[in-house]
């Protein structure tokens, strides 16, 4: 972690003569701060090496998640609720809600799901979402899915999507915009020939979209999709939810 901290403090100078505290906890928060501000850009080998043995053993000590070790929904098998750290889950691919720069949260510490995948991903999936960004040009519009590696994190894969922000009255347009979120993860996942894929409560955070709705959305979508792609790769579907409301949510309309 020490290691870590110099290294991001040299590439940063602005951030040099941050304290580095004595307590794991917060020290911890320093890192993942600086980690959270870093712009992408490249890494050395001896960077990579080092943030990936660290992370991943970090994510070992949290316990890692088996997509086996989950159970599916009595209502229709190819669906399931988990309650935790999407980090966490061993899947093909993980669900990311990212903003339309897709280069993850720049705000230290913050509590997004956007920010502690990237945190627990490492940097160098900010720098192929950046990667990704130069070679289309423009901003991602709500709506589509792009995939990356999911490289210190347990998952293989991340599928980034922008989901709508609601400001003021929920639309149909805001429906549309999440439902397509949704089929266009499982499109993408179909494509790479993904299996087990977790997918996070997009929207329902800062973009302000109601729980209940973006739940129904959500599981109305996936069922549907599935139905219409019959021969699809993608077997098990896990609605990741974090807070209690959404369990409760998820749990009732399953």
């Amino acid at each position: 972690m020490l290691w870590l901290i110099h290294a991001l403090q040299q590439e940063m100078p602005m951030y040099a003569n941050a304290p580095i505290p004595d307590h794991p906890e917060e020290r911890w928060l320093l890192l993942r701060a600086l980690f959270n501000v870093r712009p992408p850009a490249p890494l050395t080998e001896e960077f990579q090496a080092v943030e990936g043995a660290f992370l991943e053993q970090m994510t070992r000590e949290k316990g890692i998640v088996q997509p086996a070790d989950i159970k599916r929904s009595a209502s229709d098998p190819r669906l399931s609720l988990w309650q935790g750290d999407i980090t966490r889950l061993a899947v093909d691919a993980i669900v990311n809600a990212a903003n339309s720069q897709l280069l993850g949260c720049f705000q230290p510490n913050h509590g997004c799901i956007d920010n502690i995948e990237q945190t627990m991903a490492g940097a160098e999936m900010r720098y192929a979402c950046w990667q990704l960004m130069q070679e289309q040009g423009c901003e991602e519009p709500p709506g589509r899915a792009k995939i990356t590696k999911g490289y210190h994190l347990p998952a293989r894969y991340v599928l980034h999507t922008v989901g709508p922000i609601v400001r003021g009255k929920l639309t149909e347009a805001h429906k549309a915009q999440l439902a397509s979120c949704y089929a266009s993860c499982l499109e993408t996942a179909a494509a790479h020939h993904l299996e087990a894929i977790a997918i996070c409560c997009i929207s329902t955070g800062v973009f302000r979209f109601p729980r209940q709705e973006a739940a129904e959305i959500a599981i109305h979508t996936i069922r549907q999709w599935l139905d219409r792609h019959p021969a699809t790769s993608v077997s098990q579907v896990i609605f990741d939810v974090f807070l209690d409301a959404d369990r409760t949510i998820y749990q009732r309309l399953l």
